[in-house]
């Protein structure tokens, strides 16, 4: 098993050109946003700007849509605001949207003509790892949905 990196122990030329994300990692992003035709938008925007500020362009659009498609069913499914979190580590991100309903998504096959029901597959298709959770009795009702990227120094260690 190879040992995780020290962001410590990079060059300082290598993080002034750009090719690695905020040495100081983890980072915690939240947004709270009501569950409007707009949200969507926002959220995805938010996410866009993680990504981008963290150095991980070539992951942001991928990220973005996948967050517009999970903020979308808040606001067509669910109950109560959005509440986002992108937590960048070491070697992944994962982006998390909360809403205070405990019913779950359930993928289902959309007919060929139909605009709705290819979101969760577009997630589990984009994302390196996803999943959902219902929130425990003493937090709330609600639950969460959420991916995972694998930052690119892990995939190509092989330590994702």
């Amino acid at each position: 098993m190879e040992e995780p990196h020290d962001a410590r122990s990079r060059s300082a030329t290598e993080a002034s050109h750009g090719s690695t994300a905020h040495l100081e990692r983890p980072h915690r992003y939240t947004l709270t946003a009501p569950a409007l035709p707009t949200s969507p938008r926002l959220c995805r925007d938010f996410v866009r700007g993680v990504f981008t500020a963290s150095g991980l362009n070539e992951l942001a659009d991928a990220a973005a849509l996948c967050t517009s498609e999970l903020v979308t069913n808040v606001h067509r499914h669910g109950k109560g605001d959005v509440r986002m979190a992108a937590s960048v580590q070491h070697d992944r991100v994962r982006v998390t949207v909360h809403d205070d309903s405990p019913e779950l998504p359930s993928p289902r096959r959309a007919m060929g003509n139909e605009t709705n029901g290819r979101g969760l597959f577009l997630v589990t298709a984009l994302s390196d790892l996803c999943g959902m959770t219902i929130d425990e009795p003493a937090n709330g009702t609600g639950k969460s949905v959420w991916f995972e990227f694998n930052l690119p120094s892990a995939k190509a260690s092989g330590t994702a």
